[in-house]
């Protein structure tokens, strides 16, 4: 008692300096905390969150963090709401880290919704688009997103897609893009090409749910192919973490490079077929080439029936015939077969059902085939008519869409000189006539012209966005190569699954064809991936008709069995859980969210209950922990002010220093945790959590804890710290309610009582605390040993194994089986895992580390 006087009276007398532009706040702490101080404290703090820009001259560790940039819809969803939050959480927490953190924004802005709106609206789209970028922009400032909104860019403007035009002509000058015909899909109400995944499985657009028509059209493509290998290598590239799922997703959608691709010139015309085959050691004794029904060639021939058409061998010279045929089997996904039948069972058989004539090929060993397959690669290679490996169902990037919103392709075709690039901007027309706008002159002859009138594809707009906001005002060419070195790889990358593959593989394409242009310091664009599952709501159906109906309309009958009736009709229901979206009347507006409850509770709820991987069902249920927890932080720091201001009677010396140990151990226990889950394991949901148990440990302590504990102190500065990503308006005004308090106690440079608690540093484990080490053997766990942080930070996998292997439940363990290795894994500031694996016919599971 004698100890905790002593400290209160020599404390209290230390003046307290406040820098009241950072961290004053509102003082309301004899109030409720109710969504009323909700919104006054998030209105005092909204122009107060400072934070570092990233600077590309600073001498740290950078981190990039992105966020995939939003379609201007002109509001914000639920899931706008997660993919942000998470990754302004993210940036702070970095930041606190001291990490040159880089977090920017951006408006994926083309697309056929802006232009139907404002066909509607008989205005321009870009209107349409930039209202809704303004609205949408006011309710992300509103969520507290720590976004570099002077880097801020859209991909309509012309000083963006100028260069997208720009690396369009990279690829055009690097033989990557070409022009031929194609069956498409056709939307005949949008008017516009669809790509097959925009295609449902009863045949239907996905966006105006028309039957979608198969139709011939001359289109631009990027061999994407080229980089097939490359790409599907570099999935296992060692810089790739936290994958997972997406690998699968990305080499499913590649496929197994196993063949090799040619292009065989349509004799009498200007277009080609680009023809796979698994052998392309023998590519010089192919006979035929079969295609299908469903080829541009074989619509409408039943049968098997040779065509009037030949192709051009690209290596020999030789004229091929071509053969429509449902009789072969036709790999999945493809369309063609190149029949070589002096290897290939089936073409012998094919070849000797239509009379043509073929000799038996000489086997080869397989140093000879290797030989031969690189002889005929570089040929082809050399004579630009293939020779690069790829599977035999991917196709090329089909990139024309027949749509006025979109970055114009810069190409114009002239009678005389045929397709020419044009240099320079080619802008959309913003008045008069489009013909006055089609109509111009070749750059090569000066004879009349006409642009090409498709425009790009929009994954083209968004394969590189990630680029130019690292050099975003760049008039004189796509990017400064030096900027981007400092600032790529991405670090993180954040957004939904079903980007996953079509994005992913578009942006990755791009980074690898950039890379060999050495424009860029890596192949693989995106480090560490974060896929976030979606916002569900609660979904009824009625039965027969499939009409939704609000749940306002509905009375439930076996919830268990989602089971319900239409309160007016009887008619039956079906509950689900589903997408959010207007059409299913399931949505939560963010706005609403804001007004109720205040955006930073919104960014708790959104964060807490499920890891950000899993769906979150939207369910108000489970919204009272969120907004308990933030009533016993909000009386905490009543408590704390009160107590520091009129000392309570002391009480004896054994019991306050069991509390001051239950306070260190508690904050090192919980801060190990939340700061794992921050980064670590990218587990928000458990970050949330443990701050929930710190706040429990914290709310025990007695009153003289609260005045006289240095570890209290500790313990509810590194609360408040830890908080601050994830709720910043509300964590600073509770650490406006600390710093004011009397009695400080903590002398040491670990809190910086002047500044704000976003521009604290991120709380450190105690070099004392205790770590654990995980002895694992075969994957199961024996044991855990106890080490302090100190000697943990160097403890090597050498050191890791001779501590296991001194353990009783180790030694047991290995009695009588051999070791044949040990895998240490150190998560720093957290734990550490050495698993043993041993000659027992046992084969290690990288999960169980």
């Amino acid at each position: 008692m004698i100890y905790q006087s002593r400290i209160f009276t020599k404390l209290s007398k230390i003046p307290r300096k406040l820098n009241h532009r950072h961290i004053s706040g509102l003082n309301l702490w004899n109030e409720e905390l109710t969504s009323e101080i909700k919104h006054k404290v998030e209105d005092h703090w909204k122009d107060k969150l400072s934070f570092r820009k990233y600077d590309e001259n600073y001498p740290g560790d950078k981190y990039y963090v992105l966020s995939m940039f939003p379609y201007p819809s002109g509001q914000l969803h639920m899931g706008h709401v997660r993919v942000y939050t998470i990754s302004d959480s993210i940036a702070r927490f970095q930041r606190m880290n001291g990490k040159n953190v880089f977090h920017p924004i951006g408006w994926d802005a083309f697309g056929l919704p802006a232009e139907n709106a404002a066909i509607e609206r008989q205005i321009l789209p870009d209107k349409w688009t930039q209202t809704n970028i303004k609205q949408m922009k006011t309710q992300l400032e509103r969520l507290g997103c720590s976004f570099e909104w002077d880097r801020e860019l859209a991909t309509c403007d012309p000083s963006y897609y100028k260069w997208t035009q720009n690396l369009f002509l990279k690829l055009y000058d690097a033989g990557l893009v070409y022009q031929k015909k194609a069956m498409v899909n056709w939307d005949p109400v949008d008017q516009t090409v669809l790509a097959d995944e925009q295609v449902d499985e009863n045949g239907c657009s996905w966006r105006s749910g028309a039957k979608v028509q198969k139709k011939p059209l001359k289109q631009w493509f990027i061999r994407t192919t080229k980089f097939a290998k490359a790409l599907l290598e570099g999935l296992n590239d060692p810089l790739l973490l936290d994958w997972r799922d997406v690998t699968k997703l990305q080499k499913h959608w590649i496929g197994e490079c196993d063949g090799v691709n040619f292009d065989f010139k349509i004799l009498g015309g200007d277009d080609f077929l680009t023809l796979w085959t698994p052998y392309p050691e023998f590519i010089d004794s192919v006979k035929f080439v079969a295609i299908n029904s469903d080829h541009i060639l074989g619509r409408g021939v039943e049968g098997t029936k040779k065509l009037p058409v030949e192709l051009l061998h690209p290596l020999t010279g030789e004229k091929i015939p071509v053969f429509v045929t449902n009789e072969l089997e036709f790999l999945p996904l493809t369309d063609s077969f190149v029949g070589i039948p002096g290897v290939c069972p089936k073409s012998a058989e094919f070849a000797d059902s239509v009379k043509i004539s073929y000799e038996k090929t000489a086997i080869l060993s397989d140093t000879e085939r290797l030989s031969r397959q690189n002889q005929i690669c570089r040929q082809a290679e050399a004579l630009k008519v293939g020779g690069y490996w790829s599977s035999a169902k991917l196709k090329d990037w089909l990139i024309s869409r027949q749509r006025f919103w979109g970055t114009p392709i810069p190409i114009v075709h002239c009678n005389k000189c045929g397709a020419q690039p044009i240099r320079d901007l080619v802008a959309l027309p913003t008045k008069g006539e489009l013909s006055d706008w089609v109509n111009c002159e070749c750059p090569q002859c000066k004879q009349k012209a006409k642009r090409e009138t498709d425009t790009m594809d929009t994954f083209v707009d968004s394969s590189w966005y990630f680029l130019r906001y690292l050099d975003p005002t760049n008039s004189a060419e796509i990017f400064d190569k030096n900027k981007i070195s400092k600032g790529m790889p991405v670090d993180l990358y954040i957004g939904g699954k079903e980007h996953a593959v079509l994005h992913l593989y578009y942006a990755r394409f791009i980074g690898h064809f950039l890379h060999t242009e050495g424009l860029l310091p890596e192949r693989e664009p995106f480090k560490r991936l974060l896929v976030q599952g979606m916002v569900m709501g609660r979904s009824y159906r009625v039965k027969g008709t499939g009409r939704y109906v609000t749940e306002t309309q509905i009375k439930v009958v076996d919830k268990k069995k989602n089971k319900a009736v239409v309160t007016d009709t009887g008619e039956q229901v079906v509950m689900a859980w589903e997408k959010m979206s207007k059409s299913k009347q399931n949505g939560v507006d963010p706005g609403d969210m804001f007004k109720e409850y205040g955006s930073d509770t919104t960014r708790l709820l959104i964060l807490a209950d499920v890891a950000p991987t899993s769906h979150r069902h939207w369910n108000s249920n489970t919204f009272p922990g969120i907004l308990n927890w933030q009533k016993r932080l909000w009386l905490t720091i009543r408590d704390f002010i009160k107590h520091r201001t009129n000392p309570p009677p002391a009480i004896p010396d054994d019991e306050f220093k069991a509390h001051d140990d239950y306070m260190f151990d508690s904050r090192n226990y919980y801060i190990k945790g939340v700061t794992f889950n921050y980064c670590g394991s990218q587990q928000h949901s458990v970050a949330v959590s443990k701050q929930q148990g710190l706040t429990n440990s914290i709310r025990r302590a007695p009153p003289a804890v609260f005045a006289n504990s240095l570890q209290f102190e500790r313990a509810l500065a590194g609360q408040i710290i830890v908080l601050a990503p994830m709720a910043p308006h509300f964590a600073s005004e509770l650490w406006s309610g600390f710093v004011s308090a009397r009695g400080r106690l903590n002398q040491s440079d670990e809190i910086d009582w002047d500044r704000s608690v976003l521009e604290q540093r991120w709380p450190t484990i105690d070099s004392n605390y205790n770590l654990d080490l995980v002895c694992k053997v075969n994957g199961d766990e024996k044991c855990v040993v106890k080490i302090a942080k100190s000697e943990f930070e160097t403890l090597s996998q050498e050191g890791a194994a001779e501590i296991a292997l001194k353990q009783k439940e180790v030694k047991e363990e290995l009695s009588d089986k051999t070791v044949l290795y040990t895998r240490y894994i150190k998560h720093p500031d957290y734990d550490g895992v050495l698993n043993i694996t041993t000659s027992m016919g046992w084969r290690e599971k990288e999960t169980n580390l």
